[in-house]
């Protein structure tokens, strides 16, 4: 047996879905105990609390049922907790992008599969990146790209998902600015005017757009993506195979470095996203934490060679 502890976006407290797969886990021998968010903040602490009954041996697996945002939210506060070394994490994917929990392998259309990952599958270890004093599990990017998260109309995100954020970043376009900006990583420095960036510990953002195609989120390294300033004709049909397909759509206009830190300065404000939450920084170092967080995922290319070994733990389950 496992003992849940879900952690709800308020958003999600009548979902007809989400009740059936907890009544589900508790019929197959799961304890499933649901604490639902009200206000600001509440996902956090919901999260340390959990911790502290994880070390009185009352919960097994934290799972964070909500968005990219929530998932950030409840990650980050369990980690600043310290979870005890059996204590693991868990999605149940409830937001509109769901970038995280897709890229990991997690069923995105059934909560009970979701639920029954985090109580039966083995948890691997995985890191977690950090810009400045904030935790991020997926992807940072910023420039234009961050500004159509922001921007997007949520009833238009309800409606049509992810390609909400496709459709609005089209219609912007001739809003496209760019920023000025120097980078730094471990033996890689660039300097210039840049439309986009991504830092991914994961690798996709913006509702299924793969910034960072080749990220592993168990190898102690972030990967970069820029793209460079563009001439005003190139904007639109780059910007569209951006949105479209990802940055291999246009490999031959990014630069990318792969490293365990990057530094970013600049004399101008640059519009960051952390995983769905936005901030306004003229610096910032990102750094990976290595293995940092043993998080329960589905089937998933996010993990490197070997995954399967040490690297990984054993699945909670409790006489």
């Amino acid at each position: 047996m496992t003992n849940i502890r879900i952690i709800l976006h308020g958003k999600a407290a009548g979902n007809a879905e989400v009740r059936h797969a907890v009544r589900t886990l508790r019929r197959e021998g799961h304890g499933v105990g649901v604490r639902v968010t009200y206000e600001a903040g509440d996902a956090a602490r919901m999260a340390q609390e959990a911790v502290e009954a994880a070390r009185q041996g009352d919960v097994d697996v934290i799972v964070a049922g909500g968005g990219d945002g929530t998932v950030n939210e409840v990650f980050s506060a369990g980690l600043a907790a310290r979870p005890p070394e059996r204590c693991s994490f868990g999605i149940l994917p409830l937001g509109t992008a769901n970038d995280f929990a897709r890229s990991a392998g997690i069923p995105v259309t059934d909560m009970t599969a979701a639920l029954r990952i985090a109580a039966e599958s083995r948890a691997h270890v995985i890191d977690v990146g950090r810009i400045n004093e904030r935790n991020f599990i997926n992807v940072m990017t910023g420039g234009f790209g961050s500004r159509v998260t922001v921007e997007t109309d949520p009833e238009l995100k309800r409606r049509l998902g992810g390609l909400a954020y496709v459709l609005t970043g089209l219609t912007r376009f001739r809003e496209l600015s760019s920023n000025n900006g120097r980078f730094h990583a471990e033996g890689f420095s660039w300097e210039g005017r840049f439309l986009a960036l991504a830092i991914g510990n994961g690798r996709q953002a913006g509702g299924g757009i793969p910034l960072c195609p080749d990220a592993l989120i168990d190898d102690g390294l972030l990967d970069l993506m820029i793209l460079p300033e563009l001439d005003a004709e190139e904007r639109f049909d780059a910007l569209a195979r951006l949105l479209g397909q990802g940055a291999a759509g246009i490999e031959e206009l990014v630069v990318r470095v792969r490293s365990p830190w990057i530094e970013f300065t600049s004399d101008e404000v640059l519009h960051v996203n952390l995983d769905g939450e936005p901030m306004h920084t003229t610096l910032f170092r990102a750094a990976c934490q290595r293995s940092a967080l043993a998080v329960h995922l589905g089937s998933t290319a996010l993990l490197g060679p070997g995954s399967n070994g040490a690297s990984s733990l054993p699945a909670n389950h409790r006489p």
